[in-house]
């Protein structure tokens, strides 16, 4: 079972707690924050101070935005490569076994994640942009989407899978060993990854039914790690979800403000766009990778106990004696 990978290394719970600080807080929020302070230090001096930085909105007027969207994914870098070596020798865990049950990652599920989702976010910003032309503004330029798409490659896969390291992987090993059961984590780390995006700006644009959206997505990136033991799938779906919004649709009001092809002009309200996803694509892709992967014994693989392989071992002995 992917969960109980985890005793594959030194599973001790206190371990985690201080690990999900280290790697995530001082980490990615303040070492990997390091060269953005830099830049903004640095922009100071040149403007003499004649700049106002109290939200998200005033960042993106300090530099051209290819320059905030690297400065604003490094922190996602430096988190990973403290998370790896973290595993490595605090843990004493392979990064393999925090990804999957099986004995290697299989990549042909993340690519078929991938482009599925690529495929689904494409035709309906087509489909949408066929409908409602005038809520779109052609925004592509050649040289700015040249370098957008080189840092988008690079990080933003870099930046999804941090994240799906730390809720689907790290959290959701860490805290089912300590439950001793699978919908505890299911629920916690769903939550959890709802609520980190609480400050993104298209929560105080929309209204915080959003939530349902980050909250619905966290649930289903986490049942898709569970049934299919393994967190393949969510982290294609994950970097297809921001790499190709990245690349083709912007606005004024997103986290990622970038030189994409398009721009979103109309005002964002909370509508089918919100609940859509969670209640009927989310459910469809279920059943795509459900019958494509045979999943089956739901309930066990969502909610069943958390059990130490080596207990099993033990077990199966004294039953031999």
């Amino acid at each position: 079972m992917f969960i109980s990978q985890v005793y594959k290394g030194v599973y001790e719970g206190w371990k985690y707690i201080l690990g999900f600080f280290v790697v995530f807080v001082i980490g990615a929020q303040v070492i990997g924050a390091i060269p953005f302070g830099i830049a903004v230090i640095m922009k100071s001096i040149k403007d003499e101070g004649d700049f106002n930085m109290s939200s998200l909105d005033d960042i993106y007027t300090l530099f051209e935005s290819n320059t905030t969207l690297a400065l604003m994914l490094i922190p996602f870098a430096v988190g990973m490569v403290i998370l790896f070596f973290w595993m490595k020798y605090i843990h004493k865990q392979s990064f393999v076994s925090l990804t999957t049950a099986r004995k290697k990652i299989d990549f042909k599920r993340v690519f078929f994640a991938f482009g599925l989702w690529a495929t689904v976010v494409i035709a309906m910003t087509l489909i949408d942009y066929q409908l409602s032309p005038e809520n779109y503004q052609w925004n592509f330029d050649l040289q700015k989407f040249s370098i957008l798409l080189a840092i988008a490659i690079v990080l933003v896969p870099i930046q999804t899978s941090f994240e799906e390291y730390i809720f689907r992987g790290y959290l959701m090993q860490g805290i089912g060993a300590a439950a001793k059961n699978k919908w505890v984590p299911l629920v916690v780390t769903s939550l959890i990854f709802g609520l980190m995006h609480i400050a993104n700006p298209e929560v105080e644009k929309i209204g915080y039914i959003i939530m349902v959206y980050y909250i619905g997505t966290g649930f289903f990136l986490g049942i898709i790690t569970l049934m299919d033991e393994g967190m393949e799938l969510a982290l294609g779906f994950h970097a297809a979800n921001n790499l190709v919004t990245a690349l083709l649709v912007t606005a004024n009001w997103t986290a990622f403000q970038t030189n994409s092809i398009l721009k979103d002009m109309s005002e964002p309200a909370a509508g089918y766009d919100v609940l859509v996803p969670v209640l009927v694509i989310f459910p469809i892709l279920l059943f795509i990778f459900s019958k494509k992967y045979q999943w089956n014994n739901w309930t066990e693989k969502l909610t069943g106990k958390v059990i130490n392989p080596l207990e099993i071992n033990v077990i199966s002995k004294l039953g031999e004696k």
